[in-house]
Parts: C-alpha cells; structure tokens; sequence
C-alpha cells in the first residue's frame, strides 16, 4: 500500500487536471511509481481497494483506456462493472442523469466516465456523492492521458520539466489530449509548441501559451519531446483535409525529423497509432519511442487515481 505521508486527497472528482495543484500532481505521480513498482512483481495483485467497487461507464468507443482501468482496477482489488453506451439504457432514450443515478443507487465507489459531450463528467459529478474519475469528454479534457504522459516524460527527463521544449504534432484542434497536456505542461515549466495545417487548429489559439508552426522541419528544431496526436480518418471526410496522402507527406513524423530535434528526444503517441499517417513505423518502435512506456504508466497512474478517490477520507471537498 502507498505511503500517505500526511497527504490529504482533497478531491470527491477527478474532472481535469486544471484543477490539481503542481504539488498533488507530484503526489499522484509519487503514488504512481510505487504501483509501477508493484506492476513489475512476479505477483501483480495488492488487496488495496478489497471490497471497493468501480463502475467503467463507456459511452463513447474505448479499447485503451477501458482496458487500462479495468486492468488497474483488477490488480488493486477492486470489483470492477463495465457499461457501454450500447448496453447501457441510454439506447432506450434514458438521460445521462439517470442512468448515473441509477449506477450510484448499486453504490459504487468509483464511476470512471467517457462520454461524447464536453462537459458530460462535470454533469454527472454534481449530482453523485460517488467519485467521478473524466476518462475523456468530448474535445474538452482526458486528465489521466495527460497524467499518464507527465509520469512518462517525468521519468525520461528525471523529473526536471522546467526549461524542456515538447512538440505536440497532430490534429490539436478535437484533441482532448492535446488540451490536458498543454494546461499542466506549461504550469511546469515546458514550452510546448503546436504543428498541424491550419483545418486542424482551433480558433482560440492564439491565446493559449503555446508556439504555432505549420512547417514541422521548423517545428522540430531542439525540442526534447514530440507527443503525436491521433487523426481520426473522419476529418477528410468532413473536408478539414483534402487528402491524407498529403496530411502524410507534410505531417508524418520521420526519423529524418526526429535529427532536428535534442539528440535522444523522446516520442510520444496516445494511441492508436496509424503508423505511415502520424509517425513512421521505424520511429515508433525505435528506442526513444515511450510508447509503450505509456501503456505502462497508464496502469500505474489509473491505480493511483482510483486508490487517492476509492480511499479518500475526508468526504466534505
């Protein structure tokens, strides 16, 4: 079980990371790596969360993510239901408000919640005393992606975030991703810069504390990180990009970029990925891809947002 050192959890919810301090980001973090510790074990199992329960509310498609609660779920000992949207009353035309109250009435401890609507887990965290972790609503915010990706990078860069330079590559414009990970990189020192045709950049940008490029050579130049975003193949169809072929030739990351950048800068992906689209299959399995190393940290830290809210002892915040 992961020491308390006097730490108080002070959140019922985990909606987004805009609303933890640097200091609970770092103990989250902190709790994090011992789980990773514990997930390196010939014996993965702890009995932190015995008798705990965890509703997986899916209402939009998820493999990742579902999977990685479930499996951080699984390993604290936790009970863990799973509900999709497609087996779940909302296809009977029942509001999102009560199929939550209906899921809080079996008095879970946890509903991890992925919804289609920015939003949608601030909507259901207001009127349930269980906790609500966002696995992602709409284009609005994915705070354990970000969490997941800052204890990535955390541990590439050796927890020193001040002064490092990430390239965030992609269709920033529907990334929930993108969102989360700018809001607590830049509170921690990063400089973050954003490359995508203009289709795929959402108006507002220009008031974020980002650096806009559309020429990814430039882009590139000395940065220690580049997280690619995932396309979703829809956007040719709604006209954002004339022709993926061409989104490909301009905005694929290669290995031939990735030497513009600081030597030995790492490389990031959410996942999926489509290799050939967003990143060259060679770069993604090369040795300073953390691709994978996402996969795993997403475990850790997913347990250690379930254990901070499943234990959380003062109930009043």
């Amino acid at each position: 079980m992961p020491q308390e050192k006097h730490f108080i959890w002070p959140h019922k919810d985990l909606l987004d990371v805009s609303q933890l301090s640097l200091e609970e980001v770092s103990h989250l973090l902190d709790t994090a790596e011992q789980f990773h510790e514990i997930n390196q074990r010939p014996v993965k199992k702890v009995p932190t969360l015995k008798g705990k329960s965890v509703v997986l509310f899916f209402a939009e498609p998820s493999t990742r993510t579902k999977t990685s609660f479930d499996v951080a779920g699984k390993r604290l000992s936790a009970d863990t239901f799973s509900l999709s949207s497609s087996s779940s009353s909302l296809t009977k035309g029942e509001s999102l408000k009560d199929t939550a109250l209906t899921l809080e009435a079996m008095n879970p401890d946890v509903i991890v919640l992925r919804h289609k609507a920015n939003g949608a887990s601030q909507f259901i965290a207001e009127r349930l005393d269980c906790a609500v972790v966002n696995a992602g609503d709409g284009c609005h915010a994915h705070p354990t992606q970000a969490l997941l990706d800052n204890f990535t990078l955390r541990r590439a860069w050796n927890n020193e975030y001040a002064g490092k330079t990430i390239l965030i590559l992609g269709d920033v414009k529907h990334s929930r991703v993108a969102r989360s990970n700018i809001n607590l990189l830049t509170r921690q020192g990063v400089k973050v810069r954003l490359c995508a045709p203009r289709t795929l950049l959402p108006h507002t940008v220009n008031s974020w504390p980002v650096e806009v490029f559309h020429d990814l050579n430039k882009a590139v130049e000395g940065v220690d990180a580049v997280m690619c975003l995932r396309l979703q193949l829809e956007r040719q169809q709604s006209g954002l990009l004339p022709d993926l072929s061409e989104y490909a030739r301009t905005y694929c990351l290669t290995a031939k970029h990735m030497e513009m950048a600081v030597e030995g800068a790492k490389i990031l992906h959410p996942g999926p990925m489509n290799r050939g689209l967003e990143i060259a299959s060679d770069l993604a399995d090369c040795k300073d891809s953390r691709v994978l190393n996402q996969v795993s940290a997403g475990v850790a830290t997913r347990m250690a947002i379930l254990y901070l809210h499943a234990t959380r002892k003062d109930k009043g915040a």
